[in-house]
């Protein structure tokens, strides 16, 4: 584990979870399974399997600092803070750089903060397979999900398929699909050829500096110290200009959908993105109708197949609905059909254009 490092991206503000994850406390810090840990800190104690305590490190907005310290208890050096978001791509490029200045021989694990795994044990066997594979091969891993649904919310990733699948296969990848449409996401869904992108990934620090250099040269350069500005005092002044200067641009597009060395690991550890309230719908108690209900004061009559999240000491009487996702946070309530949820992100747009006093 000498040479195990891990990124946790927590920098995001959740929208699609709204209104329980805010701007202010985004769904990263939040238990919202109930099980007494928030996401980053389950993230945390999982990827402390495989890598030292030590080498753990939390890209972050420079707002939730404080927030990413006090639950997870870790140095201050630990946590690289950005000045404003600009998607995976700089957030990535700017930990390797700093990590590869500490070890050149760095291996790198790189997860987002707010995903859900069952199978740890599964995890940790499914990461070990693609570190040896990104050390063996100076490439890139990321790893697969067999996919439940043609769910559109998901990138794909169609990777050869000439023989039968086992979880734990490492597979070429032909292409990356970012987020298809319906029709699309079906017909990937039935190839049996096409897992989702879940969003982790396994590198050397030197191998994805080297695509940097070759797919990105003009972000990698904002990234490049003339000196040596990589921790040292100097460090944050640096980022702070280059995350100004840099394009927001997520990893798929600036690197995975162009290189040649991408593979990807097969995985079934009981993998969740938790991105919008469908994805956790999945994952919580139901009653006979299938509802999810949270809400000590909450009545339902003639409700089917619903999410609903109210505070214990809301009085509620909900009648006729059906595949509905109903939530109240903090005086903020949404009612939104389980099929729409995608549009989350669009609506609250609007609403913060027509009434940001609100907001």
């Amino acid at each position: 584990m000498t040479n195990n490092y891990a990124i946790i991206m927590a920098g995001g503000i959740g929208s699609r979870f709204w209104p329980m994850s805010k701007e202010s406390f985004p769904k990263q810090f939040l238990d919202v399974l109930g099980t007494g840990e928030s996401l980053i800190q389950m993230t945390y104690n999982r990827l402390i399997k495989v890598v030292p305590a030590e080498h753990i490190y939390i890209v972050t907005n420079e707002n939730y600092k404080t927030l990413v310290m006090d639950q997870l208890k870790i140095a201050s050096g630990q946590v690289l803070t950005e000045p404003l978001r600009k998607n995976t791509a700089p957030c990535i490029a700017y930990a390797a750089h700093k990590i590869y200045n500490l070890n050149p021989d760095a291996n790198l694990i790189v997860a987002p903060s707010d995903h859900l795994i069952i199978k740890e044990d599964k995890f940790v066997d499914i990461i070990n397979k693609a570190l040896a594979r990104s050390e063996k091969d100076d490439c890139l891993v990321t790893l697969g999900i067999k996919p439940s649904r043609p769910d559109t919310g998901y990138g794909y990733i169609q990777f050869d398929n000439e023989s039968d699948l086992l979880m734990g296969d490492v597979k070429k990848v032909k292409q990356f699909t970012e987020k298809p449409n319906r029709e699309l996401a079906e017909i990937f869904v039935k190839s049996g050829d096409y897992y989702w992108n879940s969003g982790i990934f396994i590198w050397k620090a030197a191998t994805i500096i080297k695509a940097f250099e070759k797919f990105k040269p003009e972000l990698n350069a904002h990234f490049t110290t003339k000196g040596n500005d990589y921790n040292t005092e100097n460090e944050q002044a640096f980022i702070n200009d280059a995350f100004l200067a840099c394009e927001d641009i997520s990893i798929d597009f600036a690197i995975l959908e162009n290189a040649k060395n991408v593979y990807v690991v097969l995985a079934n550890f009981g993998w969740s993105d938790l991105g919008t309230w469908g994805s956790l719908y999945a994952h919580l108690e139901k009653d006979v109708e299938g509802n999810a209900v949270q809400g000590d004061g909450t009545f339902l009559f003639e409700t089917e197949n619903c999410i609903v999240k109210l505070p214990d000491n809301k009085l509620a009487l909900i009648q006729g609905l059906h595949d509905h996702i109903v939530v109240e946070s903090d005086g903020v309530l949404m009612i939104v059909k389980q099929e729409d949820e995608q549009k989350i992100k669009g609506y609250l747009k609007e609403m913060k254009a027509n009434k940001p006093h609100l907001f």
